[in-house]
């Protein structure tokens, strides 16, 4: 596959090195961090190669290297006189491989013969703990070694370091999971975005969800993630479950983020709709209270996916307690009128933190949260019968909490949404993920799948976040209208869940067309034209780990 340097950048497998084009046609280089902007964390601009009076202009760029100018296999490695190549020599190193040049950059420059460290850490600096940052060289960020610019320390075998990029990604492109001819190109792509987006967070290689800014193990991205990662790597898959339960807290609630500074499992933060509403009603700033944050319980989802394609009865023993201790915390901690239906206390758990639901106040009640808690009962039960144990006790919550939500919330023709209490008429299709229960009435079931067929939510790329037939409608506004691949995912989940396959194949099959034919892996599209959305960023994890496996499932059962 070829990289473009803009959507898809020049980086790698564990590195926060991001080397990208800029609108002059040079190059530059930016490290990934928590929170920040790439434009923010910029480590060198302006590079330019040049050899013999003459610029050489990047003529392609790959995964394992980016090529200058001659040659059809990288540089001096093929001995191609001037051709010059970029590669990593290592996580925290770039180098450039190839006969006599120069390299030109914003503040400095550089003969190149053999190999040039363009980039790389300190001589001898393992850690920045104690280090004194000298003149040209990158501030130290928790655990991530300082960067320096410019030729330092001994120069690496320039073709060595070729030939092993090569083999590395090689090594990777092999464990794919097959895919239909149609979808190869975008598949590659997608498994490239999982690679480069594996970083070391706190000691541990953990999937995020872009370098652009997302650089983090998010709770219900690392669900997502797994789902992909477990058809090459399970054990990494497991992994990524891993750190999430090693940072839960006593109270059993499983925190939000777990980033470079430790992890996030509270907030006084609200988005923008809810502060200005709070202000308005409070006459001035409002008083920020402190909320705990985390993300819609989909963990014993994950772990059981993972352990249908790779069983661990290990795993299953080591994880059943964690997450029968998370369940536990969203009634005991998340249900604030004690109904028996847990509720979202801050937008970011839902992790639909700008959906239009959160316009009339920042605690609601969508249909997907208890779909999602019934479900991770029978997930529960499964491991429990798994490891021996008797999953009745699981099965007999999850069925009485289907009936509490049919009872309590379904309409006739529809689940409702409440926030504050107060029933909201936005419609989401957060309101057919019941189905995901695979325990509702065949009646109500089938409605479900009659209103998601039905022109609110049905078109040539279903499903939107926000129907397309309401008002708050928006194809470009993040969560009010955009396609995103986990919804979509989930309601294919649930379709099979509740017996109507044939949508779901159909609902899969729109899915991957639209993502082929979308022109990369966006965080989210806009359902009406099939491209990039808004501001969604590119090179997005879970949309780049949902469509490998449906893609693989489309492989499997055409």
């Amino acid at each position: 596959m070829m990289l473009d340097l803009r959507e898809r950048p020049f980086t790698d497998r564990g590195s926060r090195l991001v080397v990208m084009a800029a609108d002059d046609g040079s190059l530059q280089v930016a490290a990934a961090r928590y929170e920040t902007p790439l434009r923010d964390t910029t480590l060198l601009t302006g590079l330019r190669i040049f050899a013999d009076g003459r610029e050489l202009p990047v003529r392609r760029a790959l995964p394992d290297r980016v090529d200058f100018a001659a040659g059809d296999t990288g540089g001096a490695a093929a001995g191609l006189g001037d051709g010059v190549s970029m590669a990593f020599a290592g996580p925290d190193a770039i180098v450039l491989v190839g006969a006599a040049a120069r390299a030109v950059w914003d503040g400095g420059q550089a003969d190149l013969v053999g190999c040039l460290v363009l980039v790389g850490p300190p001589t001898g600096v393992d850690t920045p703990t104690g280090v004194d940052t000298p003149t040209g060289v990158d501030t130290p960020t928790a655990g991530r070694p300082p960067y320096v610019v410019g030729p330092g320390g001994p120069r690496p075998d320039g073709p060595a370091v070729l030939r092993a990029a090569e083999a590395r990604w090689r090594d990777w492109f092999a464990r794919m999971p097959a895919v239909p001819a149609d979808l190869r190109e975008r598949a590659e792509q997608a498994w490239w975005t999982l690679a480069v987006n594996l970083v070391t967070i706190r000691g541990r290689e953990s999937l995020i969800p872009s370098k652009y800014g997302y650089v983090g193990l998010w709770n219900w991205d690392s669900y997502f993630h797994a789902i992909a990662l477990r058809h090459a790597d399970p054990a990494l898959a497991r992994e990524q479950i891993r750190i999430l339960l090693d940072h839960q807290r006593p109270d059993g609630l499983i925190p939000d983020v777990v980033h470079d500074h430790g992890s996030l499992a509270e907030t006084t933060d609200l988005p923008r709709s809810d502060l200005a509403r709070l202000a308005q009603h409070v006459g001035g700033e409002p008083v920020r209270e402190v909320v705990p944050v985390t993300k819609p319980p989909l963990t014993a989802w994950a772990v059981w996916k993972i352990h249908e394609v790779d069983p661990d009865l290990d795993f299953l023993a080591e994880v059943y307690e964690p997450l029968a201790r998370s369940q536990a915390w969203w009634f005991a901690h998340s249900d604030p009128d004690g109904d028996g239906l847990a509720e979202y206390l801050h937008p970011y758990s839902s992790g639909l933190d700008d959906s239009p639901v959160w316009d009339a106040g920042p605690r609601a009640e969508p249909p997907d949260l208890n779909s999602y808690l019934a479900l991770q009962y029978d997930r529960l039960g499964d491991i429990a019968a798994a490891l021996g144990q008797d999953p009745a006790v699981r099965r007999a919550e999850a069925g009485a909490l289907v009936d509490l939500m049919v009872a309590r919330r379904w309409t006739g023709s529809r689940f409702v949404t409440l926030v504050g209490g107060r029933e909201t008429d936005v419609r989401t299709p957060l309101e057919l993920l019941p189905l995901l229960t695979g325990r509702l009435p065949a009646g109500i079931a089938d409605r479900l799948v009659a209103d998601l067929r039905s022109p609110s939510f049905w078109g040539e790329r279903p499903v939107p976040t926000v129907a397309f037939d309401d008002p708050r409608f928006d194809p470009d506004a993040m969560w009010r209208g955009p396609v995103w691949l986990n919804v979509n995912y989930l309601l294919i989940d649930g379709l099979r869940r509740s017996g109507h396959g044939e949508t779901a194949r159909e609902l899969r099959d729109r899915t991957l067309a639209m993502v082929r034919d979308g022109g990369g892996l966006y965080e989210y599209w806009n359902p009406l034209t099939g491209r990039r959305a808004g501001r969604a960023t590119s090179g997005f994890g879970w949309s780049a780990a949902l469509f490998v496996d449906l893609a693989h499932d489309a492989f499997l059962h055409p």
